[in-house]
């Protein structure tokens, strides 16, 4: 006997099961990336993801998960099949160029004691 566990989404009513698998709307809809602006602050935060059938419905669904509170005032949504990210393992690779540039770091400087924390 086969167990199915059901994952409902935006638009769906729910099926009876019946022991057939049948096409899942997770699986037809494309996974998208959401960050949110809060009223704190400039930048804008990757705080999950979700599956929607369009970019307008993942705002929709992102504001009602994610911004519950009233906590945000702009919501981005990327598709997560347009993300590229580095590999970790060739972040030796990638990153030793920027040790040429030694007067990006001001490690040399000499800084006022009355400066503190800088």
């Amino acid at each position: 006997m086969k167990t199915y566990i059901n994952k409902f989404f935006y638009g769906d009513y729910g099926e009876i099961e019946t022991g057939v698998s049948s096409t899942s709307t997770e699986s037809s809809w494309p996974l998208w990336e959401i960050f949110i602006r809060s009223k704190q602050g400039l930048d804008h935060k990757h705080v999950g993801s979700l599956h929607a059938a369009d970019a307008q419905m993942a705002i929709e669904n992102a504001r009602d998960v994610y911004t519950r509170r009233m906590e945000g005032v702009s919501i981005w949504v990327v598709e997560s099949k347009y993300i590229t990210a580095s590999n970790p393992d060739e972040a030796g690779e990638l990153y030793e160029p920027a040790k040429d540039k030694i007067y990006r770091h001001p490690t040399f400087y000499n800084l006022p004691d009355e400066v503190g924390h800088m």
